[in-house]
C-alpha cells in the first residue's frame, strides 16, 4: 500500500483523534466531569490500539476500532442532547459527576469573553461567609461549546470508521492472496513428497547387500 491510501489517512485520522480527545480530557478535567473523563480515557486507548493495528498491519486491531468509533459516536450523540436538553435532560444536572460534586463545564464559567463576579452573601441568613457567583458577558454558551466539540468528535469517528472498513479489508484481500500464492499451489506440495520417496528407495537399496541377491536367484532356480 502506498503512502497516500487509506492506511496513511487513517494513520492521520487517528492522531487527530488523540490530540482532540487529550484537549477534551483536559478541559473535563479541569470542569470534574467524571464520566467524560473515563470515556475520554478509553477512547484513548482504543485509539491507540487502532493506530497500533494500522502501522503494523494488525486487522484485528482496526475491527477494534471500528467498533468502538460506533460507541464513540453514540456517547456524544447522548452528550449533545445532554447539554441542549433533549428528552427531559437537564444541564444543570449532576449526571456527568456521578451526583460526587454540583461542578458544570469548564467552560461555564472560562468560555469566550466571559467574566466571572463573586458577590457576597452575608447579609442573608444561614449564607454568612459564602458568596454567589455570577458569570457575564459570555460571546458564546458554554453548552453550545461541549455540542460543538462532540459534533467535532462525530465527523473524525464517522470518517474514521469508513476508512477502518477500508483498511481492514484490503488487509484481508493481501492476507488472502498470500495464502493462494504460497499456500494453494499444488506443485510445491508434489515437490516436497517426492523428494523422500527418491531418499527411501535409495536407502532400502543401500541396506540390501550383494548376497541377498544371489541367495534370491538360487531360491527361484
Amino acid at each position: 500500500m502506498g503512502c497516500c491510501t487509506g492506511r496513511c489517512t487513517l494513520i492521520f485520522l487517528c492522531a487527530l483523534q488523540l490530540l482532540a480527545a487529550l484537549e477534551r480530557q483536559v478541559f473535563d478535567f479541569l470542569g470534574y466531569q467524571w464520566a467524560p473523563i473515563l470515556a475520554n480515557f478509553l477512547h484513548i486507548i482504543i485509539v491507540i490500539l487502532g493506530l497500533f493495528g494500522t502501522i503494523q498491519y494488525r486487522p484485528r486491531y482496526i475491527v477494534v476500532y471500528a467498533i468502538w468509533t460506533a460507541i464513540w459516536v453514540t456517547w456524544n450523540i447522548f452528550i449533545i442532547c445532554f447539554y441542549l436538553e433533549v428528552g427531559g435532560l437537564s444541564k444543570d444536572s449532576e449526571l456527568l459527576t456521578f451526583n460526587i460534586s454540583r461542578h458544570q463545564s469548564w467552560w461555564s464559567e472560562n468560555g469566550p469573553g466571559c467574566v466571572r463576579k463573586e458577590a457576597s452573601m452575608s447579609g442573608i441568613k444561614g449564607l454568612d461567609n459564602h458568596s454567589y457567583i455570577s458569570v457575564i458577558g459570555c460571546a458564546l454558551e458554554y453548552r453550545y461549546i461541549e455540542v460543538m466539540h462532540s459534533s467535532f468528535q462525530i465527523l473524525i469517528a464517522l470518517v474514521g470508521f469508513v476508512y477502518a472498513c477500508y483498511v481492514v479489508s484490503v488487509f484481508t484481500e493481501e492476507e488472502d492472496s498470500f495464502d493462494f500464492i504460497g499456500g494453494f499451489d499444488p506443485f510445491p506440495l508434489y515437490h516436497v513428497n517426492e523428494k523422500p520417496t527418491n531418499l527411501l528407495f535409495k536407502q532400502t537399496y543401500l541396506l540390501i547387500p550383494p548376497t541377498g541377491f544371489a541367495g534370491m536367484e538360487g531360491m527361484n532356480e
